[in-house]
């Protein structure tokens, strides 16, 4: 673990996992785990989101309580696959804002070739948490956060269920400050650029295509 990576090593992520890395594992099966690893990964990346006090009664007395500061979270989906981790995250903070980034991968460069983006208002003013499976190469991940640094965020954190080696060093290099939170570093890559020993292309799992 470092202050750029911390990999969740917690006993239920890591049944889970494996469990979605099983080839044998059905469409459902793999949607169910991988909101539910989400989920469990969310604790550890929103773990350090500012508190401040309100007043409350309980059915006893009156008291300070903690609760949430400042702006809602907003929550961006790096397309297609990012879709799938963002209802863990929802059903735990449910006023979070929602954003998208549609990047796909040129096959032959293996370089991200953005088609959309929508994001919440007011960026500079929320932690920023962008989510998609696989950190493979992190071209199309760098390209994302440099998506939303351009339209003001500042606080931006990074969540994926696996990632490579290379591409945490490729996001390190182009973003230092975007911390990554996730289930597993891998081994390596393979020549296409897929996640060894991976669990597949997380989209088309999902989806059920090919």
């Amino acid at each position: 673990m470092t202050d750029h990576l911390t990999v969740v090593d917690h006993p239920l992520v890591q049944h889970k996992l494996t469990l979605m890395r099983d080839k044998g594992t059905s469409t459902a099966g793999f949607r169910r785990l991988l909101r539910e690893i989400t989920q469990l990964l969310a604790y550890e990346i929103t773990r350090e989101m500012p508190l401040t006090t309100t007043s409350i009664e309980t059915p006893m007395e009156e008291m300070e309580a903690p609760i949430l500061a400042g702006k809602k979270l907003a929550l961006v989906s790096i397309l297609r696959a990012g879709n799938g981790m963002l209802d863990g995250v929802l059903e735990l903070i449910p006023s979070a804002r929602v954003g998208f980034v549609g990047l796909y991968r040129d096959e032959e460069t293996l370089e991200p070739v953005q088609y959309y983006f929508k994001a919440p208002e007011g960026l500079k003013d929320r932690l920023v948490i962008a989510v998609d499976p696989m950190l493979a190469t992190g071209n199309s991940s760098a390209a994302a956060i440099d998506l939303l640094k351009e339209a003001g965020a500042n606080n931006i954190r990074f969540l994926c269920l696996l990632a490579s080696p290379e591409g945490v060093e490729r996001m390190k290099q182009a973003h230092p400050d975007v911390p990554i939170v996730t289930a597993s570093l891998d081994r390596e890559l393979n020549k296409k650029g897929y996640i060894l020993p991976g669990l597949g292309d997380a989209g088309d799992r999902m989806f059920g295509t090919k």
